[in-house]
């Protein structure tokens, strides 16, 4: 069974330096329909404007990852970690028994584009921790790319669940498929472009649930970029 997230369909924030797109319930927008997808909690599409950002704040007992789309975004966080973060990385913060960050959009004209991703880890009150890997273009062009794994296996950043990420860049009419073990699930992401989630066109923004299927067939209609969640 495939049950589709319309982008249209999604929850909003909009400030005079964020415009944020919420799949699932987040802050101020509620949907009880719509509280995550097994450990999957958020997908955020955020943008910045130049020059702005989040103030530090904290959070706990959560593992966060950010990919960005366009853009860069600078990192800071209370373990003493400061990086930026640049298409085709992937970053990984544990919050665990706590940590503080900010993130800012560091450039004066360019906006960042990125996706801010929670997954709840499978167990509380780890110790915090902070990872971030490129994965070159070369590696995800028509393949899908492992980027996030609960064992860090071909380089990926670990996350402290049964869970694997992959992104794909998929030029027109090439495809990838994806075995479905019995049991899990996955979450498929459009982040760009257009392209067939077993025979049905998904637009960029649009989320789809998976459960119950065998395999998982993304076909290109245009050049896109996409990110396949397999969850337990």
């Amino acid at each position: 069974m495939i049950t589709f997230r319309d982008r249209m369909a999604r929850g909003s924030t909009r400030t005079g330096w964020l415009e944020s797109r919420h799949t699932f319930s987040f802050g101020d927008y509620r949907d009880p329909l719509h509280m995550g997808f097994r450990s999957l909690r958020v997908i955020n599409e955020d943008r910045v404007v130049p020059g702005a950002g989040f103030p530090t704040h904290g959070h706990a007992d959560m593992d966060i990852l950010s990919y960005v789309l366009e853009g860069a975004l600078e990192h800071e966080d209370s373990l003493g970690n400061g990086a930026v973060i640049r298409p085709g990385e992937m970053q990984r913060m544990s919050a665990g028994t706590g940590i503080r960050h900010s993130e800012f959009n560091p450039s004066g004209t360019e906006a960042v584009h990125f996706l801010q991703i929670w997954i709840i880890p499978d167990r509380r009150g780890l110790a915090p921790g902070y990872e971030q890997r490129a994965f070159p273009e070369s590696e995800r062009r028509n393949r899908l790319r492992l980027v996030a794994s609960a064992d860090g296996r071909a380089g990926s950043v670990t996350v402290h669940q049964d869970a694997s990420v992959y992104v794909a860049n998929l030029a027109p009419g090439q495809s990838v498929e994806h075995p479905l073990a019995p049991g899990r699930g996955a979450w498929v992401q459009v982040a760009r472009g257009i392209a067939a989630l077993n025979g049905t066109q998904m637009r960029e923004s649009d989320g789809a649930a998976i459960e119950g299927e065998r395999a998982i067939t993304l076909a290109a209609e245009t050049d896109c970029e996409l990110l396949l969640f397999d969850l337990a």
